[in-house]
This record gives structure tokens, sequence and C-alpha cells, in this order.
């Protein structure tokens, strides 16, 4: 049976009294933000039912930017990443940089691109439909959840998972609630409309969709669960997964944060701390842990066709126990790769070759940074390159 390291476990738990702190604090320590004030084209002829939010189109004034590329048109390989400290998205071609911003709404967080080149994005405001071709807003889709003012920061309400149905005409978006439980909220693609909600856990960091899709996978970060939700009746099902147990609650650092799916099974896969792999059967809710190398506080994660996984290192907790900011590569037989990286991350996407990886600079607490370090997950050499302010989600168009 593997071992794992406990040295660290108590200086990764705050005691009840400073659970006060960390909810102004973040999920580590500051952040980092202040309030602040503030698929496919619907068929003609169609409207939202009656009494339901429906999609803002832009109108003259409305802050919306369009920068389109020299050429006109959307490069293979080019990134879009969600700018949470400047409420736009950015386009970054990985060999000349940033190429153009679209404003999209307050403190964009997670976003999904359809095969048709339309990018969904999880704003404070509700979910952003972005033309990539044509690089402009072309709707503001606003939540059914109530979550208070529009704010920015760490623990801002709003979306914060999103992924597409495969068949692309659903959209899942993780909606926090500040102070209570979150929701799923379930969009319609043609028609840019909210059509249902969801109960989920607390704080939903990542929304990830079954290869078949007929399931949704909240993961809730506050709540140490992942919701499971059937796509076809919507009925949730809670998993909790705590390899650590949840003592501390939420001022404890060892909780779930993104998932990636497994290809050959369909298995949730959910990296803690460097140091355990949480390997979730959604069907029957059991859960078995695998070690890992890094020693890391770990968030992004991402899976690759081949099974391959990726997951970042934020960095220590514990500077005298952890170690610093990573990239894990891990294979399908579980052996890794630790890439150390300079400073805070928070996601990672992997090119169409699959031989490099992408990993933001945007980071949910202080210590971000406005850009994204390219790894060589061949050589192991990395550079950082320009992009949006404090780039959070990312995907390769």
């Amino acid at each position: 049976m593997p071992k794992f390291r406990r040295s660290s476990r108590a200086a990764r738990v705050l005691v009840p009294g400073a659970v006060a702190v960390v909810l102004l604090a973040g999920c580590a320590q500051g952040s980092g933000g202040t309030a602040a004030a503030t698929g496919t084209t619907a068929p003609a002829g169609t409207s939202p039912a009656a009494g339901s939010p429906t999609a803002e189109s832009p109108t003259p004034g409305a802050p919306v930017t369009v920068t389109p590329d020299p050429d006109g048109k959307v490069v293979p390989g080019t990134l879009l990443v969600t700018d949470f400290g400047s409420d736009t998205v950015t386009f970054v071609d990985p060999a000349r940089g940033a190429t153009g911003s679209v404003k999209v709404g307050t403190a964009p967080y997670g976003l999904a691109v359809g095969a048709d080149g339309r990018a969904w994005v999880a704003t404070a405001e509700g979910v952003a439909v972005v033309d990539t071709a044509s690089r402009e807003r072309l709707a503001l889709i606003p939540y059914r959840t109530d979550t208070g003012p529009v704010t920015t920061g760490e623990y801002r309400g709003g979306g914060m998972g999103i992924a597409l149905a495969p068949d692309g005409r659903r959209v899942y978006v993780g909606v926090n609630v500040p102070g209570g439980n979150g929701t799923l909220e379930v969009i319609d693609a043609a028609a840019l409309r909210v059509t249902r909600t969801v109960p989920v856990g607390r704080r939903p960091f990542d929304v990830d969709v079954s290869r078949d899709g007929t399931e949704v996978y909240a993961t809730n970060h506050d709540s140490f669960d992942v919701t499971v939700v059937a796509a076809g009746t919507l009925e949730p099902r809670r998993i909790e997964v705590a390899p650590y147990g949840t003592e501390g609650g939420l001022g404890s650092w060892l909780k779930p944060h993104y998932t990636a799916v497994r290809p050959a099974d369909g298995k949730l896969l959910l990296p803690f701390e460097g140091e355990r792999l949480a390997v979730v059967d959604p069907r029957t809710g059991r859960t078995t842990i695998e070690p890992m190398t890094a020693n890391t506080h770990q968030h992004g994660a991402t899976v690759t066709a081949d099974g391959t996984l990726l997951t970042v290192g934020t960095g220590p907790i514990d500077p005298d126990v952890d170690e610093g900011p990573s990239l894990t590569v891990r294979t399908p037989g579980g052996a890794e790769r630790v890439y150390p990286l300079d400073g805070p991350h928070e996601s990672v996407a992997v090119s169409r070759d699959g031989r490099t990886a992408y990993v933001t600079g945007g980071f949910t607490r202080d210590g971000y940074w406005d850009g994204l370090t390219v790894i060589d997950l061949g050589t192991g050499d990395t550079h950082r390159l320009p992009a949006g302010s404090r780039p959070l989600g990312i995907v390769v168009l």
C-alpha cells in the first residue's frame, strides 16, 4: 500500500478561528480582486419563453471590443484565454503573442469552444458568446440564479466551470452563489437562454461532460464533492471526494479543484497536493487513491486523448515541506514527469500534436502575472509569452 506524506497536513487545515480570514483571503492567501460596479446563432424567429432570462445582444455603445487578426482568420493552434483582470478574452498566437481581445463581461473564468468556433465564457454577469472568427461578442446570457452584486475577486458570484455537450446543443455552467450552494445552469445553445437549473455544491470550480454526453460533472471546491447530473433527467447525485477528509471545512486547503474525465473508462481524475490522485467512478461513487510525486498544491487539470494527465501545481502551502510551482505530466500507467515553473499558474492546455503545454499565469490568488508559460514537453524548455490581464481559462482553437 503506498505511503503518503503526512507531516504537513496540519499546516494545510486552518483552525476554525481562521475560517473567516480564508473567506476573505481566497483559496490560499489574498483574493487579488476588488468589488466592481457593475454553439450556434439563434434561428430566425426564435424567441425565449416568457419569463425566462434572455440573451443580451451587444448594442451601440456597449463595451465590446473587436480586434481582428491581420489575416481575418482563426489560425489553427491559436490560444484563447480568459482575462480575469480585464473582463476580456484574448487571442494568443503561440509564435507572436497576443493578437487581440474581446470584451465579454466582468471577471471571466472558464470557457469552452464548440465545433462551430463559438466560445462560451463564464463571467460574473452571465455567459458570453464569442464568434472566434469575427472576434466579436454575439450575446451575453444572464443567469437565472441570484448571485448577488456583480463583483470581482476569487469569491465573486457567477459562472466558474463551463462545458459543452458533445453535440453542441447544450452548455453547462457552474454558478457560484457566495455563502451558499451553487447551481448548474443548462443553456440551450440555439435559443441562447437558460432552460434549467440544477442544485450542486459550493463553488463549482469545474464542469465536465462524459464522452457520450449522458452525464455532467460539477466539481465543487468548498463542499468536498462532485455533483453527477444525468443529462436526460437532470437529476443530481453527490459523490464526496475528500482523500484527506473534510476537517477544517471552508478553511481547509485539501479540497477538489479541477477534474479531468479519463477517455478510456470515463472515470474522473482529481489531483490533490501533488500527493494523491483521486480516481472516481461516477457510476458507483467509489474512489481509489493513487500516489503522485510533485508535492505541491494543485489546481488546473486536463487529459489528452491517450489518457495522459496534465495538472498545474500552484506552489507550496507550507514552504518548509512543500515544493514550488510545477506542471505534472502523468502517463496512463502512472509514470510522472514534473516540470518546474517560475511562479504560480492556474490552468493548462495542450497543443494539437501533444508536444507543447500552455499554462496560464493568472492564478486565482495573489502572485499572478499577465502571461503564459510555454513548455516543450520533450526537452523541458520553457519560455514566457505575454497574454491578457490575469489569464485563467485557456483553450486551443
